[in-house]
């Protein structure tokens, strides 16, 4: 019987292109570890197709592979560098945690994003450190992943996230609040109000409260009232509440989607006319919260929710999610002359609750 692994290796060195490429996608498939070094040595090959099906190959096999790509780190092609880096983001483990962080300092910024992601899966204490650094590469793709990857490596990243919350360098500070609020971290509750509050750059503290609303944490609630006062903060801060999802923030939202003391200068929305503006937008989102909330009292205001246009399918979509509570309110919506785009969504919100004609 033949040896159908031994077969496709051998096949790797084919003068085809096409034959090359078969055999590199059946080794992956037959996912044997004898082919990890055949298949590194054609992630030089001159066919791009043929590179591809070895980077696919590799990552099938997975940890076999692992050693042999973390040496190709340090490859001196940058092509074989890149394709390892990539790969090792999927099945990196302790075993390449120094090639990784050599990598970091790679002057091509695919291998250090890759690299930063391969380390977050690792998720190893040491690598925090060498990836800070990352928060202020001139390359946004290196900085989000770097982001990430301190925020997977947890709660041992924090103190020196925290450190960088008053970084010189605005992208820096940027970054480090976009990782505490992908850690989900109570810890991080305070310093990120802080920030909301003292840090003179716009776009941080608009960060601050996305990452409150990540974290989910009730303490910060009070707080994004007050934040819901400022132009530009107001919308963030209404979706963060309903992703904290505390019951105090019911009656302040049903004030914003009633209309009931918007801000005095409402930013207008760029491209969208006279008549969409913040407030129009926060409207839209208050009853987006309200419907995550689910809060039995926001129904009437939900209903009313469906006449303008836009905050009708929002309105439609929160109400559903409260299911036959939501029932009564909508079924007299049905009759009477009424505008037939809302006779549609009502339709569609009460199939959605799983309401059915005849059905009691």
């Amino acid at each position: 019987m033949g040896d159908s692994v031994a077969e496709q290796i051998a096949a790797l060195k084919d003068e085809d292109w096409a034959i090359r490429e078969e055999a590199a996608s059946l080794l992956g498939t037959l996912k044997d570890p004898r082919a990890v070094l055949p298949l590194v040595s054609i992630l030089r090959d001159r066919d791009r197709s043929v590179r591809e099906a070895a980077i696919g190959a590799l990552t099938a096999i997975g940890e076999p592979s692992v050693p042999a790509l973390g040496a190709c780190l340090a490859d001196p092609e940058l092509t074989v560098q890149e394709a390892a880096s990539a790969i090792l983001a999927s099945i990196a483990d302790q075993r390449v945690l120094d090639p990784l962080k050599k990598a970091l300092r790679s002057h091509d910024w695919i291998v250090r994003m890759h690299a930063a992601k391969a380390l977050g899966r690792v998720k190893e204490v040491s690598a925090i450190e060498p990836l800070l650094p990352l928060l202020q590469d001139k390359v946004k793709a290196v900085r989000e992943e770097t982001a990430t990857a301190l925020a997977a490596i947890g709660e041992a990243a924090i103190p020196a996230l925290l450190d960088t919350l008053q970084h010189a360098e605005w992208l820096v500070r940027l970054h480090a609040v976009e990782s505490l609020g992908k850690m989900k971290s109570q810890k991080a509750v305070e310093p990120l109000l802080s920030v909301l509050f003292n840090d003179q750059d716009s776009a941080i503290r608009e960060d601050a409260v996305r990452a409150l609303g990540e974290i989910g944490d009730p303490q910060a609630v009070e707080f994004l009232f007050t934040a819901m006062k400022e132009p530009g903060l107001r919308t963030l801060a209404v979706e963060a509440l309903g992703r904290i999802g505390d019951r105090r923030a019911v009656p302040v939202l049903i004030e914003v989607v009633e209309g009931k003391r918007p801000l005095d200068a409402p930013r207008a929305v760029a491209g969208c006319g006279d008549q969409w503006n913040e407030e129009v937008i926060t409207q839209g989102v208050a009853v987006r919260a309200l419907g995550i909330i689910r809060d039995d009292s926001s129904i009437p205001s939900l209903v009313a929710a469906l006449e303008p246009t836009f905050t009708r399918a929002e309105a439609a979509a929160a109400l559903a999610k409260f299911g036959s509570k939501a029932v009564p309110f909508l079924l007299p919506l049905l009759t009477g002359p009424r505008d037939e785009n809302i006779r549609y969504h009502v339709k569609e919100a009460l199939a959605l609750a799983g309401w059915r004609p005849g059905r009691v």
